[in-house]
């Protein structure tokens, strides 16, 4: 061991004295002030990286706006697994910023990351972007101007959501209101958040010659773990009681690597260690994504002045954040100060946790009345059944078991819309049944086959001057997610070709026909095209609402012509989407005393050496957040509205854990934490020998 380690009252370092010729050199020219915005502290470069970001949130979010109910309606892949993919990729894209923060602190510093790596290549752009652009634009200030800096997050934070603000509103449009091929048009939707990935290059490269750049310091992440590993591998070499203790398990490196890394990689891992219980929160706040957005589409969107499609709800996010960012900053946060309250980062992010807390609470309450207001589910040897007489006349109908016990009887007029299903329990998993029908003078028995937890239809037609019956499975309720479910029957004796849309077609078979289901945007739907092999017609659907399954009859009279009689076989969803508003302002005020506070936390906390470093750990807990999301989508098998508790839960016992963790931090000041300018060697003029006093503290 060298034994000058052990003399820690050194107060005065001596440079090393050069005895060999040097040119003298002139003193250092002042530094040129960089350009300022409108003669304020702000540096004009932030301006570019601060459009770069909204450009690039467009992107991110446009395309995470639609990115659920394309699983859903496209790929048509179930909730469970929509949710679970959502998450899994939003967890990649916070994964990878610790690749980005690697090289950027490493080899190529932030800006080039930002330009080079994360702008060109999409794929793992997150990963270059993430960690880079906040800390790129932190550098840019100097320390004088630490509040403007603290600003600066805040109006970072800002743009974020002003690009999540409109393209969560309008990615939405592109895909629900423009037709690709008779379908929802996904390709424009993320066609669009790509064209703006080229515009943030652009604005982004235009602010080249004004950024402020600190240059990389080498490979700091290979250092830290190097550092970490053989402070524990030297402390379990020297275990025996004989050899003294040290301060800090950390300085068990000190035979191998520098004070100064070893004192940053401290400020490091306690800061690492308040990370622990962050994932949580982030579980939370990232499912408004698919959670939240499933449930929307189990609630009815029209509002009266306008109609929110689901994945349109979002938007709330983003533009309640751009409310109550200044109004907190401006207004609450200088109110708690007036009043006396050291409301310290830490503080806020735990009073964000409990608001993110209640607003799971209240999306459980609306769950439950969601549910309280849906149609009957068919249990275990159940089925749900229907009865539509299509004949002339009015039908008598009993519904016979095996032993020939009546499970159902019912008098159904001619064209009667039935206002509900029917349960009828079944002996085993399948059953076959039998109907009487008296029409008229007539007495007729069929025999249906049917299998547990579905909706059927038993339809009633004329057979010359008899009747018989079709039996028809009906679209489970559950599967419309938010669209209108529609079928037709056609009672006319040729094939009728119906134009739904542009590149949408259905075609029903002549004679009591029954077509598929098919999935339309909810809307008005006054003049739909049909046509024969001999003439052409309009039907008047009328409005297709929410989350509604119905059935139309094609039927031609005498008095009345061709038209379409109408019935709801699922009635629309009845639960307004204005329900929602409560839990989006409640996690969203949460998130503002959070994740901005931790943002300029994260910063501020953090060695000059390692600003990327922490900022990709923070990253790193949404990922791990989404990852939780994940696992307890694919294996909790909990009803909804009790994963909703179930998350309240944790985030509340995890936010008690985080407040006695940050009783005992306590924070780093910025003049505490060494910058790269500091660990210059002071030059020397020819045998001059330079000193430096400096204050040592081991």
């Amino acid at each position: 061991m060298n034994p000058f380690q052990q003399n820690e009252s050194k107060e005065t370092l001596f440079s090393p004295v050069s005895t060999e010729e040097t040119p003298p050199r002139l003193s250092s020219p002042a530094k040129k002030t960089p350009p300022k915005i409108c003669g304020s502290n702000y540096p004009l470069s932030i301006a570019f990286i601060v459009v770069n970001e909204f450009c690039e949130r467009f992107s991110y979010y446009g395309m995470k706006a639609v990115l659920t109910l394309y699983f859903l309606y496209f790929l048509h892949w179930n909730e469970d697994t929509s949710t679970s993919v959502y998450h899994a990729f939003s967890s990649l894209c916070y994964f990878t910023p610790i690749l980005g923060a690697a090289i950027a602190d490493s080899w190529l510093g932030k800006f080039k990351v930002l330009s080079l790596v994360g702008l060109c290549l999409i794929a793992l752009g997150t990963g270059g972007i993430k960690p880079c652009v906040a800390a790129f634009g932190g550098d840019q200030f100097e320390e004088k101007h630490a509040e403007e800096r603290t600003r600066y997050f805040s109006g970072f934070y800002l743009a974020i959501n002003a690009g999540s603000l409109i393209s969560t509103f309008i990615t939405p449009m592109l895909r629900g209101d423009v037709q690709c091929f008779g379908e929802d048009c996904y390709a424009l939707a993320f066609g669009v958040p790509g064209l703006l990935m080229v515009i943030a290059l652009v604005v982004f490269a235009m602010g080249s010659k004004m950024y402020k750049k600190p240059p990389p310091e080498g490979n700091i992440v290979a250092q830290v773990v190097k550092c970490i590993w053989f402070a524990i591998s030297n402390r379990f070499k020297n275990r025996s009681e004989d050899i003294p203790k040290r301060q800090h398990w950390l300085d068990w490196a000190a035979e191998k690597y520098p004070k100064q890394l070893i004192m940053d990689v401290k400020t490091l891992t306690r800061v690492l260690f308040l990370y622990i219980p962050l994932p949580m929160f982030w579980a939370l706040l990232d499912q408004q994504g698919s959670r939240w957005t499933l449930q929307a589409t189990k609630m009815n969107g029209n509002l009266g002045f306008f109609v929110l499609q689901p994945d349109q709800m979002q938007v709330l996010n983003p533009l309640l954040v751009l409310i109550f960012i200044p109004l907190f900053d401006l207004v609450i946060y200088r109110l708690i100060s007036k009043c006396g309250i050291n409301f310290t980062s830490l503080r806020k992010m735990a009073v964000g946790m409990v608001l993110a807390c209640l607003a799971f609470a209240a999306a459980a309450t609306v769950e439950i009345k969601i549910n309280e207001m849906a149609p009957p589910q068919p249990g275990s040897q159940e089925i749900l059944l229907q009865v539509l007489n299509l004949a002339d006349d009015e039908v008598k109908l009993t519904v016979l078991g095996n032993n020939n016990n009546s499970l159902l009887a019912d008098s159904i007029k001619s064209f009667q819309k039935t206002p509900h299903y029917s349960k009828i329990h079944l002996n085993t998993k399948s059953q076959d049944f039998y109907f009487h029908l008296k029409y008229h003078n007539l007495s007729i028995y069929t025999e249906h086959s049917v299998e547990e937890r579905n909706w059927y239809s038993l339809i009633i037609r004329e057979d010359g001057k008899s009747i018989s019956s079709i039996m028809v499975k009906d679209m489970e309720n559950e599967t419309t997610y938010g669209m209108t479910a529609i079928r037709f029957i056609n009672t006319l004796q040729e094939n009728v070709n119906i134009s739904l849309g542009t590149d949408i077609s259905l075609n029903v078979g002549e004679n009591y026909g029954v077509s598929a289901y098919r999935t339309v945007q909810r809307g008005e739907y006054p003049a739909v095209h049909c046509k024969t092999e001999d003439k052409d017609f309009s039907l008047n659907l009328g409005l297709l609402d929410f989350g509604a399954s119905y059935l139309f009859v094609i039927t031609n009279s005498t008095k009345q012509g061709l038209q379409a009689w109408k019935m709801e076989d699922i009635p629309a969803n009845k639960v307004s989407i204005a329900w929602q508003l409560p839990q989006y302002a409640l996690v969203t005020a949460g998130e503002v005393m959070f994740s901005v506070t931790g943002l300029e936390f994260s910063y501020s906390q953090a060695p000059s050496s390692m600003k990327s470093v922490l900022q990709a750990a923070w990253l790193l807990t949404v990922a791990i957040g989404n990852i939780i999301v994940l696992v307890v989508a694919q294996f909790s098998g909990l009803v909804q509205w009790a994963e909703f508790v179930l998350f309240s839960c944790l985030l509340l016992v995890v936010c008690l854990i985080f407040s006695i963790m940050g009783y005992y931090y306590i924070p780093i000041k910025s003049e505490d934490i060494q910058g790269p300018e500091d660990k210059q060697i002071p030059h020397m003029q020819g045998n001059m020998i330079n000193l430096e006093t400096k204050k040592t503290k081991l």
